[in-house]
């Protein structure tokens, strides 16, 4: 049985957001299906021009989350 891939299904593949039987599937696809693979190889194109964008919050921010954290978890065994 011929399985179809959707764009979503290649942008997880993308993101190695598959389960090791999802990937395998969609080797096996990409490997016979030529346009799956010419859809699969532009979605990679268009992630490549993306910005690499680094988070980092700011060290206030992560102490009001760690006496959040520290106060909600007094709470919960008072």
């Amino acid at each position: 049985m011929k399985q179809k891939f959707t764009p979503n299904d290649l942008i997880q593949y993308l993101y190695n957001e598959v389960s090791a039987t999802e990937r395998l599937a969609m080797d096996e696809a990409l490997y016979n299906d030529l346009g799956l693979r010419e859809e699969y190889e532009g979605l990679r194109d268009a992630c490549r021009q993306l910005p690499q964008v680094t988070f980092r919050p700011s060290s206030r921010t992560v102490q009001r989350i760690l006496k959040y954290s520290e106060k909600t978890a007094l709470e919960k065994h008072a």
